[in-house]
């Protein structure tokens, strides 16, 4: 990957003068949502003071939150319509353009995704999704490795009477790349939340987990004190989690941070990373002329596009079958 010095330089040569551009439209999509906010206000505000006083209403806790959440989900469609040119533009320029310094190989769609097939076939969420949606596919060839990831979010709806909940499944980085051998099995290395919480129970706990496959024991302590291991063949899962990977995994979980689940099934590895934002959107409340928020969307792609080297998938010690 490239230093940050190297990314500094790009900075000042390749991305500011398109910043400064992207600043104005910034401020123009500020400004109408000002503007927007302003006049929502003063016609709900001014509307209910005309109901209350005119017909002699006590007010109550009702009348003073109403023109409030009015005025907020009004403003809230305004920024999506405002910015939606602003992003586009911020997308096609500025994030492309951090993708191809990484690797000039690699290709960039904002609007498309890693398709429903493949999240499904990883098997790693069990729960049946209502939605499916997601953006900035990434896609290519990094060394010997033909991969792609993109930002998924999944969800489930309840209905209850007249009412309807997202709950979210799954909302973060979903990554598949090729693995060079043909799984006989699928095997899956999930966060080990259970042992966190209850030590030795929680082993025994999820040795009694009926929706997974049978639980794996590694020789592994730092490993396991991360991961979880379910497969469907026991020695396959072992042949694939050699000492050298079990540890590139857990560092990369440590300098992360976040948690990861990870499938090896058919010839393919898929790697999901729990993120709570829209990762490479552009700011809206804040100047984009700072260096820091570049290097933020730098070093998330950087991790993206560096797992393939990160889990030495380049290094072809199987032979395809």
């Amino acid at each position: 990957m490239k230093t940050i010095e190297e990314l500094k330089d790009f900075y000042s040569k390749e991305l500011e003068p398109e910043l400064v551009l992207l600043e104005d439209q910034r401020k123009k999509v500020l400004r109408n949502l000002l503007i927007t906010a302003a006049v929502t206000a003063v016609i709900v505000f001014g509307g209910v003071a005309a109901i209350v006083f005119g017909g002699g209403t006590t007010p109550g806790l009702g009348i003073i939150v109403f023109p409030v959440v009015i005025t907020f989900v009004i403003c809230s469609f305004a920024l999506k319509f405002f910015s939606k040119s602003y992003v586009a533009d911020f997308k096609n320029t500025v994030i492309n353009r951090i993708i191809k310094f990484i690797d000039p190989q690699l290709h960039f769609e904002p609007y498309a995704c890693i398709p429903s097939h493949v999240y499904d076939a990883s098997d790693i969420f069990q729960t049946r999704y209502d939605e499916y949606k997601g953006e900035d596919l990434v896609e290519g060839t990094v060394g010997k490795t033909p991969m792609s990831f993109s930002e998924l979010h999944t969800e489930y709806i309840t209905r209850h009477k007249n009412r309807k909940q997202h709950h979210t499944i799954f909302r973060g980085l979903f990554f598949v790349a090729e693995f060079n051998k043909h799984f006989e099995g699928k095997t899956l290395v999930l966060p080990d939340t259970a042992q966190k919480l209850f030590g030795r129970l929680g082993q025994r706990l999820q040795s009694m987990n009926f929706t997974r496959d049978e639980l794996v024991k590694l020789e592994d302590p730092e490993f396991e004190r991360h991961f979880a291991v379910h497969s469907t063949d026991q020695i396959e899962a072992r042949y694939i989690l050699s000492t050298s990977l079990m540890k590139r995994i857990t560092d990369f979980k440590q300098r992360t941070g976040r948690e990861i689940f990870i499938s090896f099934r058919f010839e393919s590895i898929f790697v999901a990373i729990k993120y709570n934002k829209n990762l490479f959107e552009p700011k809206i409340f804040t100047t984009l002329l700072n260096f820091a928020p570049i290097r933020e969307y730098y070093e998330d792609l950087a991790m993206a596009i560096g797992i393939v080297e990160d889990l030495n998938l380049n290094t072809r010690i199987w032979s395809k079958r």
